[in-house]
């Protein structure tokens, strides 16, 4: 298990009668970006939840860096300071600075100093393009502007990976560009990444692998090229059919990236 950040193993998660994740597995290794796609309802993001223990499994196992969350005794706190979570509707402090919204954890988590924890946090800010609004509050912000904060909140402590429910869905579609480029350049620079996203122009820009979910099940995993060339199920082409319709694919973005 040591070779990978992240082994999520024959994972298990039901509510009551619902049966949410109905035995889920991938590996990750340090760089590479999974990207998990499908329909609404289909586990994405308790997924998600169950990687970072917000809500442990019924069954399965699930090892950062070697390490079983399920295990008895393990000290999830510390654990949870090694994956950053990046959510769909922001989740910023209201009544704190951006600069504060992201050096709070580095102070009250990693024990910095305040004059440390602002250097870290301004230089998290300079790497999403916000350090020169670094003393706004969220209300005076962009919902794309919030979420790079939430973004650079995730990067700065420096965690073994990031995860990211859904970050653009909950913006206005004129800032969707502005987060996927901060997202496709942190993944350039070597971040490792799980995105649950619709996406599928950073999808086909920068996963090493996409894994189509659905009732809870893997029932297709490949690269970009495997879904967007050559899909093996009807129910993945009707889903990318759909999704062709519905989301813009940010071409423009996806040239840029491929450009540098």
């Amino acid at each position: 298990m040591e070779k990978n950040v992240l082994n999520v193993v024959d994972v298990w998660k039901a509510y009551d009668e619902l049966e949410v994740l109905k035995g889920v597995s991938f590996e990750l290794a340090k760089r590479e970006v999974k990207v998990i796609f499908g329909p609404s309802g289909s586990g994405k993001s308790t997924l998600l939840r169950c990687i970072n223990m917000l809500t442990p499994p019924d069954k399965g196992e699930i090892y950062l860096s070697g390490q079983n969350l399920i295990a008895p005794g393990v000290d999830l706190n510390a654990m949870r300071a090694k994956i950053g979570m990046v959510f769909q509707h922001f989740n910023l402090f209201s009544h704190l600075k951006a600069i504060d919204n992201v050096s709070v954890g580095l102070r009250r988590v990693k024990g910095f100093t305040k004059e440390d924890a602002r250097a870290k946090a301004l230089d998290a800010l300079y790497q999403v393009k916000m350090a020169e609004w670094a003393e706004h509050y969220p209300a005076q912000l962009s919902g794309g502007q919030q979420q790079r904060v939430g973004i650079a909140r995730a990067l700065a402590m420096k965690p073994d990976l990031i995860l990211f429910d859904e970050p653009t869905s909950a913006l206005d579609p004129e800032l969707i560009g502005e987060v996927l480029q901060v997202m496709l350049e942190i993944a350039k620079a070597g971040t490792t990444m799980v995105v649950v996203t619709h996406e599928m122009g950073f999808a086909r820009a920068v996963a090493s692998e996409m894994i189509f979910l659905d009732q809870g099940v893997v029932i297709e995993r490949g690269t970009p090229e495997h879904f967007f060339v050559s899909p093996e199920t009807e129910r993945v082409k009707h889903f990318l059919r759909q999704i062709n319709i519905l989301y813009g694919h940010h071409e423009e973005l996806l040239k840029e990236f491929n450009e540098d």
